[in-house]
């Protein structure tokens, strides 16, 4: 296996093993499955935490009604994409750069990115609050709200997305926090915030004992709340000193050559990231013309599918961590390994999941309703569909790991031809009179596209640099002037 030695005209005069923090050096060299499991627990308990205490929320809006559930869920794919965009496609940018500076042992350099992550944060909170403000309503009444509906789904919007900031500081630091190995704060802080918000949401909701009603507008304020408190959870931690990094507790001069490699492989990822809901939602119009029966059984089944994004992400945050941290200290066949046995393993695991699903649809479907119609056609989803999770999860790791890497150009190929095969195959088999079982074998075709092309790109060594003299993913990111006076105060 290449060591660190062998690449050290290539790093910086720091980069010995021997001084290399804990944290680091086991990301470096403790065995792959073993820390793999223990660092992705922590993310897949996130995962469910955070899946649950939107279920829970959404619980408790219904109380007050149908018009406010309708204007919730008009609300929810926005705020899902911020999110998604914010965590996925940002939280990768910054948490890819943190590792591999890390890795080549650039403490002082990779504790300059916290502030720059911070900046990009705020900065893009900003932004977001300001475009969906005040083009929300139009776009809420375009997706069919109406009357009470559009009136709740504006009035929580403007809690929640004029909150945006927060949530991508939130993400942003995580992020940062995930960068050097640490994914049990995030995990720590998400769950004590899911104790504390479950109670709190509908205590605002309905006033409960001296706290005011209300309504709908409760849950957006909880939620802002939540970020909140996190971020300064997170911000604390990092500028106490208590962990790996040590950013400087002034405010340097932020400079762009930073923010600039935070955001070549942010904003890629984030498109990536948006393939996935843009073929459901599209999935959905094909399938619609079936009939309403049509539609709920194929989104009632297809949010397992959704499930398995965040449960890919649980083990896919440790797999670019490594990943990074190895190519940042020149051990290419460190992060190899890493990205197979976390292929593997996603693999494994999501077509375990597709395959029961297929043979036992029902176990699914009767959690959400008993229709006949619409279990026989969840069912049919199911059962085309299910047996290629496999190559959805492998793939989706394999994303990870180039996101580390700081190379997402295969993955975000591989994201759009999905999406590709899969709108296209729906659309002939539409023309050509195939009916739900063409346009959902269509839908497989889509994962077997992006697990194969994933899946070659790596094989071909597309995803890693080839030597460490490819310094695409290698070269230092410049830090501002001073800025190692500003660290060291």
């Amino acid at each position: 296996m290449t060591g660190a030695a062998s690449v050290r005209p290539h790093v910086s005069d720091d980069t010995d093993r021997g001084v290399l923090d804990l944290r680091t050096r086991r990301l470096l060299e403790a065995p792959l499955m073993p820390t793999l499991v223990r660092l992705a627990a922590p993310n897949i308990l996130v995962m469910i935490v955070q899946t649950s205490i939107g279920l829970i929320e959404t619980y408790f809006v219904a109380t007050l009604g149908t018009d406010a559930l309708a204007g919730m869920a008009l609300v929810f794919p926005v705020v899902m994409l911020v999110q998604m965009f914010s965590a996925g496609g940002m939280g990768g940018g910054i948490q890819s750069a943190v590792s591999r500076t890390l890795g080549a042992g650039r403490r002082e350099e990779a504790g300059l990115l916290a502030w720059h992550a911070s900046a990009l944060g705020i900065g893009l909170g900003v932004l977001t609050s300001l475009i969906a403000l005040p083009f929300g309503p139009s776009l809420y009444a375009m997706m069919g709200g109406t009357g009470g509906s559009l009136m709740a789904a504006t009035a929580y919007a403007n809690v929640v997305l004029g909150g945006a900031v927060l949530v991508w500081l939130f993400n942003a630091l995580a992020a940062v926090i995930r960068g050097t190995g640490n994914m049990a704060l995030p995990a720590v802080v998400t769950c004590v915030g899911a104790v504390v918000l479950i109670p709190l949401s509908p205590a605002l909701i309905s006033g409960w004992g001296p706290l005011p009603k209300l309504g709908i507008v409760g849950g957006g304020v909880a939620f802002v709340a939540y970020y909140a408190v996190g971020s300064a959870i997170f911000a604390g931690y990092l500028w106490s000193w208590r962990g790996v990094l040590r950013p400087g507790r002034r405010l340097p001069r932020l400079t762009w050559a930073p923010s600039r490699e935070i955001l070549r492989i942010g904003v890629l990822s984030g498109i990536a990231s948006m393939t996935s809901n843009v073929t459901v939602i599209a999935s959905t119009a094909f399938v619609g013309a079936a009939g309403p029966a049509a539609v709920a059984g194929y989104g009632t089944s297809a949010r397992l599918e959704y499930l398995l994004v965040p449960l890919v992400f649980g083990l896919g945050s440790p797999i670019a961590a490594i990943v990074g941290t190895a190519l940042g200290a020149g051990d290419r066949a460190r992060a190899r390994q890493a990205a197979l046995t976390g292929a593997i393993f996603a693999g494994a695991l999501t077509e375990l999941i597709g395959l029961v699903s297929a043979v036992y649809p029902g176990a699914w479907l009767g959690l959400f309703g008993h229709d006949p119609a619409m279990l026989a056609i969840g069912s049919l989803y199911l059962r085309v569909v299910g047996p290629f999770y496999g190559f959805f999860g492998a793939g989706l790791a394999l994303y990870f790991a180039a996101q580390g890497a700081g190379r997402v150009g295969w993955p975000l190929a591989a994201s759009l031809l999905r999406m590709g095969v899969a709108l296209g195959g729906a659309w002939a088999a539409a023309a050509l009179g195939l009916g739900l079982v063409g346009t959902f074998a269509a839908l497989s075709a889509g994962f077997i596209t992006m697990g194969l092309v994933n899946a070659a790109a790596f094989a071909r060594g597309r995803m890693f640099p080839h030597d460490p003299a490819d310094r695409q993913s290698l070269t230092p990111l410049p830090l501002a002037p001073a800025a190692g006076a500003v660290a060291r105060r």
